[in-house]
């Protein structure tokens, strides 16, 4: 997943097919006609020109025995086309996916099972929302790749003005409070549109609740817990703070250009988001500053939804050993530090925010990325988007609803779609 809006794969439409999904002109099997030709996909805008040239010069250099074919994908379309190379003779050898995809390639049997190798690669250190949605069922299939979340993007001279010190806001009430300041005049406290349901889901996850819990083979929505409604009360109060639309997403209108008119104090999207409002109203240029969402304790960072991707590797791959040389080199310390600089996204560790520690977007959005989640880990979790009635049920409660009755209605909507495939 990349940044756009962290928002997945919003509409698959039909691929034209599997022509090149080998991209090896060199036949060469490693028996002894030279190097192997190892066939892999990432996506665009996962690597930039310059750190894939670098990473197959660097990578050949170290394994000479491995010729390395790397294919940039179109987001548009990948998911048909995973799939059908997965039920092909002639998949690549390594596949860049979205990290909340893999248990749908996984229950089909088509991918590799790592789980007997996630010490090689370090996998005590992951990061949880990569790490999680890699596995399904107990096993290890997707290996986090990079990770990207949500931060607080402020007006600065806002801040000043109102006598706010963003450094200072640690906690949620210390937000709440915080934005009550900014609120003033013509100045929206904070852009917050009713739908914008990866925000409360992070509210959820710091009240210590899901947006669904499995338990014996069958799955429960969860807005109708006490942690999830409290969560919906705080963004219900947060979002009060401002003038969004309560019955659209950040996309409709687009929450930069919002913002980017000037009378907007704070909006939570990636970091990229800034170089949007920038590009809109070159006036704020070096007037936009950043801040990873607040928790519920002043200890830690709330808890974010962790967008990013997963590498995978085909079971019917012909070079698996090749394969996880790759991801090892790629997933691996010193190409991770260098990927997260020249890309501005969170390394795939824990251990390893400090590579991003020069920048400031990068470096909120890396402290929010310890506490991150992902959606529920079932392949059905793809249906509850398609209908989203998170979507409807915030917007249900924020034009008067009562919060318990819709939270419940939600929640069979949830349950009923992710049993319908048991």
């Amino acid at each position: 997943m990349k940044y756009r809006s962290l928002a997945l794969f919003s509409t698959l439409v039909l691929s034209a097919g599997l022509a090149g999904c080998s991209s090896s002109g060199d036949t060469s099997d490693g028996a002894g006609d030279g190097p192997t030709a190892l066939d892999v996909w990432l996506m665009r805008d996962s690597v930039s020109a310059d750190f894939q040239k670098d990473f197959e010069a660097g990578f050949e250099k170290s394994h000479p025995d491995i010729d390395l074919k790397i294919q940039i994908q179109e987001w548009e379309g990948i998911g048909e086309k995973v799939t059908a190379a997965l039920a092909s003779n002639d998949a690549p050898d390594v596949i860049e996916v979205g990290n909340t995809q893999v248990a749908q390639y996984a229950q089909s049997g088509g991918l590799t099972d790592f789980t007997d190798r996630v010490d090689e690669l370090g996998g005590s250190s992951w990061l949880k929302g990569l790490a999680e949605p890699g596995s399904y069922e107990g096993r290890q299939y997707g290996i986090p790749y990079y990770a990207a979340n949500r931060v607080v993007i402020h007006r600065t001279d806002l801040f000043e003005q109102a006598g706010v010190d963003a450094a200072g806001i640690k906690t949620r009430e210390q937000w709440i409070a915080a934005t009550g300041k900014l609120n003033r005049g013509g100045t929206q406290g904070i852009y917050l549109p009713g739908q914008n349901w990866y925000v409360l889901s992070g509210f959820v996850w710091d009240e210590g609740g899901d947006l669904a819990t499995e338990s014996g083979g069958r799955w429960k929505g969860g807005l109708d817990t006490p942690e999830a409604l409290r969560a919906m009360d705080f963004y219900q109060r947060l979002q009060a703070l401002g003038k969004g639309p309560k019955d659209s997403d950040e996309a409709q209108p687009p929450q930069a250009e919002v913002m980017a008119k000037g009378q907007v104090a704070q909006i939570i999207a990636v970091p990229g988001g800034a170089k949007v409002i920038e590009e809109t109203n070159p006036g704020l240029k070096g007037k936009l500053g950043f801040f990873p969402i607040p928790g519920k304790s002043a200890d830690r960072p709330g808890a974010v939804f962790t967008g990013g991707s997963d590498l995978v590797v085909p079971a019917v791959a012909a070079h698996q050993e090749e394969a996880f040389t790759f991801i090892r080199e790629l997933t691996g310390d010193a190409w991770q530090k260098k990927l997260a600089v020249a890309m501005s996204y969170v390394p795939n560790k824990t251990t390893l925010a400090d590579a991003v520690s020069a920048d400031p977007g990068t470096a909120a959005m890396a402290a929010g990325a310890a506490g991150g989640h992902a959606t529920p880990n079932t392949p059905q979790w793809a249906a509850v988007e398609a209908k989203n009635p998170v979507k409807e049920y915030m917007t249900a409660v924020l034009t008067g609803g009562d919060a318990g009755s819709e939270a419940a209605k939600a929640s069979r909507t949830i349950t009923d779609t992710l049993n319908s495939g048991s």
